[in-house]
């Protein structure tokens, strides 16, 4: 066999299981005081961000993931006008939630500075501009200590968080008291999404947990998850929320609402697509509601 003209990044997704990646070059590589940051060109998927050896996005397939984590959520707020950003370093979550002419405020709190100044000079494929909307602002702190220090309302939050893979504060952002402070920072029909996890075959325990997690909290609890290619791996993702249930909402209507409420084209979303997001498998469902514990501040969970 001939030798391989790159050079090759594993990512390991789990302790048995990884996938690899042949690289280009690297683009961008820092050590922050919170994590070590890499940005790479792939010859499958552009340029990609690493966060301590996990890739977060690539420039190919984002639209997927954001898409998927912004949208549901705005759809089933009737008029979101105040939108909250907890990480979302890259800035493509921005992106997507200035689509809407409704929002007239979007603040996103990401403790990382380097990581986000990386991302805005490296990564423009990604935010395509949205730090210099006037209607952002962008805080470098921690978010639990700013939600509990603020008493700004938001219609929507959105959580793009890494999982949290070492004791320390990021352990407290994942917890019940976190989302109990969440809620009481949401409007009276505010929702909010958050990224929780892989969903395949032998690490569902964290997905679960997150759902057990929020079920005291919000009445309206709906699962989701998608298959990202450069994760190499099917991810879920979670809406809670005070108001509609978007499993309830029927793809015509999402194509409707999508038409009078989103600029310009989306790549992922529309109704079937929105269909097939909450349309979980049977050993999923299951796994909900048998696997599984509701995270604490007591009790914290870290994904190994």
């Amino acid at each position: 066999m001939a030798q391989s003209p790159y050079k090759w990044f594993f990512e390991q997704t789990t302790p048995v299981e990884g996938h690899c990646h042949a690289i280009d070059r690297t683009v961008f590589e820092l050590r922050t005081r919170y994590q070590h940051m890499e940005i790479m060109e792939t010859a499958s998927y552009g340029k990609v961000l690493v966060l301590d050896g996990r890739i977060q996005s690539s420039v190919a397939d984002d639209f997927i993931y954001h898409e998927t984590l912004v949208h549901p959520v705005m759809m089933v707020h009737p008029r979101p006008e105040s939108v909250l950003v907890i990480g979302g370093g890259e800035g493509a979550t921005l992106r997507e939630i200035l689509r809407y002419p409704t929002v007239r405020r979007a603040v996103m709190v990401d403790i990382d500075q380097e990581v986000v100044e990386a991302c805005r000079t490296h990564l423009p494929e990604l935010h395509q501009g949205a730090f210099d909307d006037p209607r952002v602002v962008v805080r470098h702190e921690d978010a639990r200590g700013w939600l509990a220090a603020t008493s700004e309302r938001f219609d929507v939050a959105i959580v793009d968080l890494t999982e949290p893979l070492e004791a320390g504060p990021a352990c407290l952002l994942f917890t019940r008291e976190f989302y109990e402070l969440l809620a009481s920072r949401l409007t009276e029909r505010g929702a909010l999404t958050l990224q929780a996890g892989m969903t395949k075959l032998g690490e569902l325990e964290f997905y679960a947990s997150m759902g057990k997690t929020l079920a005291p909290v919000f009445p309206v609890i709906a699962p989701y998850q998608v298959s990202i290619p450069c994760f190499g791996t099917p991810w879920g993702f979670i809406v809670a929320g005070k108001g509609e249930d978007p499993r309830q909402v029927p793809g015509e209507e999402i194509d409707r609402r999508v038409r009078d409420r989103v600029r310009g084209e989306l790549r992922f979303y529309d109704g079937q697509a929105h269909q097939h997001l909450f349309s979980l498998p049977k050993f999923l469902r299951a796994a909900l509601l048998s696997m599984g514990r509701a995270i604490t501040d007591a009790e914290p969970l870290i994904v190994h």
